[in-house]
Formats: structure tokens, C-alpha cells, sequence
């Protein structure tokens, strides 16, 4: 019983298994080529209006926050892990949201849309990064 539990949580941590709840996953440490700043450019048909605004905060240790900001700002906390494939990487939200990232020349395939690597973050974002992480570190 206790080698069974012991090789599932082996498992869990290399990232051979998928994980259903955030409060399971362990963030994995950012690639290079994806930590940083990420922002969609132009109107997107996953966000509700051509004005609204989608934003990815990577950071090395692999926490992440999703804001998205249209008429009001919406932003959530993250976990980068790999994929089962062990290739392939994507970002769970504190709301259980799934999504893929894929990298492809300069830009980001992420929930749907196309993100461009930006220097800074908008002012609401910054805003709700700090915010989230005085509450609650994003690690």
C-alpha cells in the first residue's frame, strides 16, 4: 500500500499525471524562452471585445497570472507544469482552468490567442500583480 502511494506521488511529481485541482499542482520552473511579460496584441476572438486586453505574467519559479482587462480587471493566480508528454507546457488557474502554451516564433499560443513578449506589464495589471502578491505570494 505504501510503494503504491509512494510511486503516485512519484508520478505527480515528475509530471506524469495530470492534475485535476490547483491546490495539487507544483509549479514547474519556467523555461527561459517563456518567463516574462506576454500581452495580446490587437482584437482576439477569445476576449469579449476587440478593446479588451489579455496579459501572462511568467515567472522563473513557474507561478503565472492570467489578467485579462476589458471594462474591469480579472486576474488569477497560476501554476506552470509540463505536460504528461514532457514536452509540452501548460498554465493551471486557482479557478481550475487548463490552458496550453505554445511557443512559435516570438509569440505565445495561449487559451485561444496569440500573446507578444512586452517589455511591461498595462497599469491595471501591474496593479493586480502587486495586489496578488501581497496577499498571497504567487509561489
Amino acid at each position: 500500500m505504501k510503494q503504491g502511494s509512494l510511486i503516485a506521488a512519484l508520478f505527480l511529481l515528475a509530471g506524469c499525471a495530470e492534475v485535476k485541482e490547483y491546490s495539487g499542482v507544483i509549479a514547474h520552473p519556467a523555461p527561459v524562452g517563456l518567463t516574462g511579460y506576454w500581452q495580446s496584441v490587437g482584437p482576439q476572438n477569445e476576449l469579449i471585445s476587440p478593446e479588451a486586453r489579455a496579459s501572462l505574467v511568467i515567472m522563473p519559479d513557474g507561478t503565472t497570472l492570467d489578467c485579462r482587462q476589458w471594462q474591469r480587471v480579472i486576474a488569477l493566480s497560476g501554476k506552470l507544469s509540463l505536460k504528461s508528454d514532457g514536452e509540452s507546457w501548460q498554465n493551471m488557474t486557482e479557478k481550475d482552468d487548463i490552458y496550453s502554451l505554445a511557443l512559435h516564433d516570438n509569440q505565445l499560443k495561449y487559451a485561444g490567442m496569440t500573446l507578444q513578449r512586452v517589455s511591461k506589464l498595462t497599469n491595471e495589471c501591474a496593479q493586480a500583480l502587486q495586489a496578488v502578491s501581497a496577499k498571497q505570494p504567487l509561489s
